[in-house]
Formats: C-alpha cells, sequence, structure tokens
C-alpha cells in the first residue's frame, strides 16, 4: 500500500462558552483546526485532526500546521502508511522538530492500519483496558465566584473532574482554589493549572497558601528547573504538561521525581506512535496520565478516546471531549459524553466519518 495523495481541510470551531482563559492574559474565542485527509492506492483513506491553542501555548500555531505539511507532504507520496515508524523517521528526516505538524499525518495512517485490520485503533494500541474513560473539565479562568459556579453547572452533568486555569495573579488564584474545593465532594478531584503562568515566588506563595487542601498543582512555572523546585517545597501532588514533550523529557522527569502525574497531549509528541511510546513508559513507571491535545473537534475527542481506553484505568487520571466545547460537528461517528465519561468506537480505525458539508473543499491538495 502507497500514500497517493494528502488533502487538509481548515474549519473554524467557535467555543459553546464563547471564550476561553488562560494564564498570561490568553483567550481563545474561536479556533482554528486543521483536518487531513491521507488517501491511497487500496482506496483506503486515513482521517485526523490538529488544532493548536493559539499560538501563545506551545511552539505550535495553526496556520503552522498546514504550512507544515505543504512542506512535508510531496515527501511522503509513495511511502507504506501502515508501517508506522519507518514513517515517523521518514517525517523526523525530511523536518526537524515542528512534531504537531506530524502528528495529524500520524494518526491519520493509524486509521488507515485500524481499516486494513478491521480492527478499532484502540485494539491497535494494546487492547481495551477499560471500557469508559472518565472526562476532565477545564474551567476557564475568571472570577473565583464564576469558576465556582461553571464547575458546579459541569458537576450536575456528571463531571467529577476539574482543572481550574489559574496562573494569574497569586491572591486572586488562592481565592480561585479555595472557593471551587470548597463546592466540591471529597471524591472529587480539582487540579489547579497555572501553564507556566507563575513566577516562582508567586508559585511558592500560591502552593503554601492552599497546602491544607486536596488539589493537584499543574505546570507552575514556565521552565522545567523553575517548576521541580516548586515541586520540592510542597507535599501536594504534581502535574507536569508543558515541559513534557518527548520520550527524552519523559525519562529525565521519571529519574528526577519530577512529577506525580503527566499532561500527555497527542499533537504535542507527534501523533499516536509517539504517544503510545511515552504512554507506554508512565505505565512500566508507574505515572498515571492525562491524555488529551491541545484542542480540537469530533477526530481529535476519537483519537483521545481510542488511546485513553487501551491505557490502564489506574494510569489514566483522566481525559477530554474536546468536542462538547464548541458548537461545530466535524465527522460522525464521533464519542459523546455521558455522565462525565465516553468511549472510543469499536467501528475499524477511528470510527469517524467528515461531515464534508462543515469542512468544504480541501485547501491543500498534495498528489
Amino acid at each position: 500500500m502507497k500514500i497517493t495523495a494528502i488533502k487538509v481541510y481548515q474549519v473554524d470551531l467557535p467555543l459553546r462558552e464563547g471564550r476561553y482563559n488562560w494564564s498570561g492574559g490568553n483567550f481563545m474565542e474561536v479556533f482554528d483546526s486543521t483536518v487531513v485527509a491521507v488517501e491511497t492506492d487500496a482506496g483506503i483513506t486515513g482521517y485526523a485532526e490538529c488544532c493548536p491553542l493559539g499560538s501563545a501555548y506551545l511552539p505550535s500555531y495553526a496556520k503552522g500546521v498546514r504550512a507544515g505539511i505543504a512542506e512535508i507532504g510531496p515527501k511522503l507520496i509513495g511511502h507504506d502508511p501502515t508501517d508506522l515508524w519507518p514513517l515517523n523517521h521518514h517525517m523526523d528526516a525530511v523536518l526537524r522538530g515542528h512534531p504537531y505538524v506530524k502528528a495529524p499525518i500520524d494518526i491519520a495512517c493509524w486509521d488507515i492500519l485500524g481499516k486494513v485490520a478491521g480492527l478499532p485503533v484502540y485494539k491497535l494500541l494494546g487492547g481495551a483496558e477499560q471500557e469508559r474513560i472518565a472526562l476532565y473539565r477545564a474551567i476557564s479562568q475568571e472570577d473565583s465566584a464564576v469558576m465556582a459556579e461553571k464547575i458546579a453547572g459541569y458537576r450536575a452533568e456528571g463531571y467529577t473532574k476539574f482543572q481550574l486555569k489559574v496562573g494569574g495573579d497569586a491572591n486572586d488564584d488562592i481565592r480561585r482554589i479555595r472557593a471551587c474545593r470548597e463546592i466540591l465532594a471529597e471524591t472529587d478531584i480539582l487540579v489547579a493549572d497555572a501553564n507556566t503562568g507563575w513566577t516562582m515566588a508567586d508559585a511558592a506563595r500560591v502552593v503554601n497558601a492552599v497546602r491544607d487542601l486536596d488539589v493537584y498543582i499543574e505546570q507552575p512555572c514556565m521552565s522545567y528547573e523553575e517548576s521541580v523546585s516548586i515541586r520540592r517545597r510542597t507535599s501536594l501532588p504534581f502535574v507536569l504538561d508543558e515541559n513534557i514533550g518527548t520520550v527524552g523529557d519523559l525519562v529525565k522527569g521519571i529519574s528526577e521525581d519530577a512529577f506525580d502525574v503527566i499532561n500527555l497531549k497527542i499533537s504535542k509528541v507527534g501523533g499516536l506512535t509517539k504517544a503510545r511510546q511515552m504512554r507506554d513508559l508512565c505505565v512500566a513507571s508507574g505515572i498515571p496520565m492525562t491524555i488529551e491535545d491541545t484542542w480540537g473537534g469530533d477526530i481529535v475527542t476519537a483519537t483521545i478516546a481510542h488511546l485513553a481506553r487501551s491505557t490502564p484505568q489506574k494510569f489514566c487520571f483522566t481525559a477530554t471531549d474536546f468536542n462538547s466545547y464548541v458548537t461545530v460537528s466535524i465527522a460522525d461517528g464521533a464519542p459523546k459524553r455521558v455522565n462525565g465519561f465516553m468511549t472510543a468506537s469499536d467501528a475499524p480505525g477511528l470510527g469517524v466519518e467528515p461531515k464534508w458539508d462543515v469542512l468544504g473543499q480541501a485547501v491543500q491538495v498534495i498528489a
């Protein structure tokens, strides 16, 4: 089997809540998502989606996905999409870095492999370790009372895990964490995610001020070294995200006891092939994971669901149903949240079919 064409589509995904705020005054109202179709000479097409969280979160941006695919796409024509590691090695050879560009190509090829095998992707990733995947809800950075009110609303919809967007003024963040923890049950999970937004001084103040609460601290500072310094100052469970993007980062963090949990974003690490490698290393090392991505719609949500469903429950700290955050549906067959849980499709591949009337005409065709 050979890749014969790569088609690229652009779609806007407005947010249901209207606006999503995180550290540093950053916000998004409409996400720019890229859908990729990888066609083959066997008549089988694989689909994937990549949606960076703006341009101020990671070294990625929406137009960069499409620019990168225009660069590497012609060099992938003629390659076997079911030879996933050789394909990844080739992409790394022809374009240094930019893992988010390569991620949708890799994921679309997993979709192809599943269709060839007649199996859902979660089977190919190791099999069903869990039937239902527990979800968290991200709570946009706002006034503490507003954030607590939103948590109460989402809790009524079945969520029991919540990720607060903090990383602003330390005094405000302390109020946010306390107000939100107060309305939760003892069994509910609360994560305070600073998204690199605190200085070490502010992070030290916050973790000290909330040391009596049941709360996880996620990615307090910009650098790995700063964040690990804060870990050494608190007994609260600790999550790293932005600083863990490669197997090397993960190995270093495990060896230095830098975290209790990591956030494994599929496009951040380059797709399912590398995400599975990091997932398996985490499981072997006893490290739970939030399994998700930077953002997206139906196809990203399906991809998350397959990796999460093939992850042992005790190591799948939580996951995300991004398609419930946005107002536009771009594919049939995607997971739907039920009482705070979702699952992956049993259909071959990712189990999704793009809605072509929504996606419209391709913005790039590489053949």
